[in-house]
C-alpha cells in the first residue's frame, strides 16, 4: 500500500530510520519489494529525474503499480528524488506520487525558501509530503554535482518554519556516488552528527533525511575489480555511523550507489563465469536475489527490519 513519507516518519521518529531506495528497472523493483517483505520493513521507493528520463516515467510508475498488486502486504511511499520545481509540479499533478523532494539547495537561502514554499503549497493542497534540502553534499550522482556545505542548524530551523516542508535533507558530511571520501588507511570517517542533534533540539520531533548514505562495501568493490572492473579509491559511509542516526531524528536514509554496485558485481561475475550465456533472464534472477539480500541487510542496519507490523498498526492498516 502506498502511504506518504509523513505517515512513515511519524511512526519511525526517534526509533529507527527508513531506507529510501532508487530504482531504474524491473529487476530492481522486484528485488526491492522482496527484500523489504523478507525483512518485514516499511520503505520508500525513489524515482530520480534521471530514472524518469531513462525509461520514460510511465514505465517506472506502471511497474510500481504492478508491484503494489503483486506484493499487497508491502507498505511504502513513492518519492521523487532530487526534483527541480518543474519536475515536482509534474509529479504532484500526476496524482501518483505520495512525496516529492524539491532540491533548491544550490540557490541562495531566500531563493531556496521561495521555491520550496511554492512546491509545499501545491503539494499540501493534494495531501502530498515535501522534502527539501539545506546545505550541500559533495560528489556526483546522475546530474547532481555538489561541493560540501554543512547545514547550519539555526538557519535550518528558520527554513522549516518559513517553508512548511515536511522533512529536511541535511548535509553532515555524506556525499553522492561511490567516491565519497579520500579515505586514509586506519582513519575513521566521521560525520557531523552534532548538526543533527542541534536541529533536533531546535525543532523537536521534526524528521530529517540523510542523502549520499551508501556504504560502498569494500568486498563489493574488490569483487567488481576482480571481475574486470576499475573502481579505484571507492569509499562510503561507515554503517556503524548510519545505524545510530534513527535515534537522533533521522527518519529517512537514501541508498542508491550500493544497489548499483550489486548490479555491477552480479553482471560482471556472471558473464565472466558463463561467457556462453546471452539470456538476460539468466543474470536477472541472481541479481534480484542479491539485491533483495542487500535491501534486507540495510533495513537491519537502519533498525526498520521487523517494524512492518508496528507501522501498519500505527497507520490503522492492521
Amino acid at each position: 500500500m502506498i502511504v506518504t513519507t509523513a505517515q512513515l516518519f511519524k511512526a519511525a521518529y526517534g526509533k529507527f530510520a527508513i531506507g529510501a531506495y532508487n530504482i531504474n528497472n524491473l529487476e530492481q523493483t522486484v528485488g526491492l519489494f522482496r527484500g523489504n517483505l523478507e525483512s518485514q520493513a516499511p520503505f520508500i521507493i525513489q524515482l530520480s529525474k534521471g530514472a524518469r528520463k531513462y525509461s520514460d516515467k510511465r514505465f517506472l510508475e506502471g511497474m510500481i503499480r504492478a508491484a503494489d498488486q503483486v506484493f499487497p502486504e508491502a507498505v511504502f511511499a513513492v518519492h521523487l528524488d532530487h526534483g527541480d520545481e518543474e519536475t515536482c509540479m509534474d509529479c504532484i499533478a500526476s496524482g501518483f506520487y505520495s512525496s516529492v523532494m524539491i532540491d533548491a539547495s544550490h540557490e541562495p537561502f531566500e531563493k531556496n525558501i521561495e521555491i520550496t514554499g511554492r512546491v509545499v503549497k501545491a503539494a499540501h493542497a493534494k495531501g502530498i509530503s515535501v522534502e527539501a534540502e539545506l546545505g550541500q553534499l559533495g560528489g556526483v550522482e546522475e546530474d547532481i554535482v555538489g561541493s560540501v556545505k554543512l547545514t547550519e542548524p539555526k538557519q535550518a530551523a528558520e527554513f522549516i518554519r518559513r517553508t512548511g516542508c515536511d522533512s529536511l535533507a541535511v548535509a553532515i558530511g555524506t556525499s553522492h556516488g561511490a567516491f565519497k571520501f579520500k579515505a586514509e588507511p586506519g582513519k575513521k570517517l566521521g560525520l557531523h552528527f552534532e548538526v543533527v542533534q542541534e536541529i533536533q533540539r531546535l525543532v523537536p520531533g521534526y524528521p530529517m533525511v540523510l542523502h549520499g548514505s551508501s556504504s560502498v562495501p569494500r568486498a563489493e568493490v574488490e569483487r567488481i575489480n576482480a571481475a574486470g572492473g576499475k573502481l579505484k579509491d571507492a569509499s562510503g559511509v561507515p554503517e556503524e555511523d548510519l545505524a545510530k542516526a534513527g535515534a537522533m531524528g533521522v527518519c529517512k536514509v537514501n541508498i542508491d550507489t550500493d544497489g548499483r554496485l550489486v548490479w555491477t558485481r552480479v553482471h560482471r561475475e556472471f558473464f565472466r563465469d558463463f561467457p556462453e550465456k546471452f539470456d538476460l533472464r539468466d543474470v536477472g534472477k541472481p541479481f534480484m536475489e542479491e539485491y533483495a539480500k542487500m535491501i534486507a541487510g540495510k533495513n537491519a542496519m537502519l533498525g526498520s527490519a521487523g517494524k512492518l507490523g508496528m507501522v501498519k498498526k500505527a497507520l490503522g492498516l492492521a
